[in-house]
């Protein structure tokens, strides 16, 4: 697996769901995490975006996920 450089994870107002974005070098793929509810932790949104790169191929490290509320 390669590994992923960096995440954002963010709720999408509009859309009521968290998206996750990860960063692999110059490549960003953007998903979203309507699984999750809005008040999850920071863990487990940290979780679902490692999860999500995963699925796509990616290894993330979970301190390099930041969360924007």
């Amino acid at each position: 697996m390669l590994k992923a450089d960096k995440a954002t994870v963010d709720w999408d107002h509009e859309k009521k769901h968290w998206r996750v974005r990860v960063e692999v070098g110059k490549e960003v793929i953007k998903r979203t995490l309507p699984e999750v509810p809005q008040n999850a932790t920071d863990d487990v949104l940290r979780t679902s975006a490692v999860e999500d790169a995963k699925d796509e191929g990616y290894t993330l490290d979970p301190a390099s996920v930041a969360i924007a509320h």
